[in-house]
């Protein structure tokens, strides 16, 4: 038996939540249980709950992104949350972000094969891109890093008054909590934990989210960041 023979048929809320993307969201789930195991980017055992487990629970982060605005995957792995998202939601302009090139080829794949013409995949490490990618209104994760470490990754990503979204499991309160003093480093000026794919998904999924100032990842970076426009800038004139 292959591990695509495992993957469960799609269940009724996969039908109400991606629409007329469905098909191409079963194509997915299919990629992943197939390629996407062989490739070692999932386990075997994620294969039966490939569509309550990852699908749907990454699809429904889509509740708190607001319309038109850019995103920026980070560590985006197989493309969790990132394609999901980008199924439902065709007015997002996305950036899938990462670093090893045997996934960066997994998510070409399937942005190509998938149609996904609003979605970028980008090779690089998030303190590596700053200053050669546009600043992002949005930052999306799950299960790249405790949440400390990954704010240094993703704040310094945003526009000033954009936010950070990740999807944490049931420790979200306390790992905010141990967070807080980091994140107002970041430049945080506010912090909440919210539930969102309630009626699509048992337990609902659990999105911390990180809203930051006019300066986001704080003084330290606002320098860093000034110095790799200007570096691109010369790039540019240069080329």
């Amino acid at each position: 038996m292959t591990e695509a023979a495992e993957l469960p048929p799609a269940p009724e809320q996969a039908h109400e939540v991606f629409g007329d993307r469905f098909a191409d969201a079963v194509r997915y789930a299919e990629l992943l249980a197939e390629a996407g195991v062989q490739r070692g980017l999932i386990g075997p055992r994620e294969v039966p709950r490939l569509w309550q487990r990852h699908l749907l629970n990454c699809a429904v982060l889509s509740e708190v992104v607001p319309e038109g605005v850019t995103v920026c995957d980070v560590g985006s792995g197989a493309g969790l949350p990132g394609i999901p998202l980008a199924l439902v939601r065709e007015d997002l302009k996305i950036t899938l972000l990462e670093p090893l090139l045997r996934r960066t080829t997994f998510l070409t794949e399937v942005v190509e094969l998938l149609g996904l013409d609003h979605v970028t995949v980008v090779r690089g490490r998030a303190e590596e891109v700053m200053g050669t990618l546009p600043p992002v209104h949005v930052v999306t994760a799950r299960a790249v890093a405790p949440l400390d470490r990954l704010a240094t990754w993703g704040i310094p990503l945003l526009r000033p008054y954009g936010e950070m979204l990740a999807l944490k499991g049931d420790a979200a309160e306390e790992e905010l909590k141990s967070a807080t003093t980091a994140l107002n480093k970041l430049g945080a000026v506010a912090t909440s934990v919210v539930h969102v794919g309630e009626g699509v998904v048992d337990p609902m999924s659990t999105v911390v989210r990180v809203e930051v100032g006019e300066s986001p990842g704080g003084v330290r970076f606002a320098a860093k960041r000034a110095k790799a426009a200007r570096t691109g800038r010369v790039r540019r004139r240069r080329g």
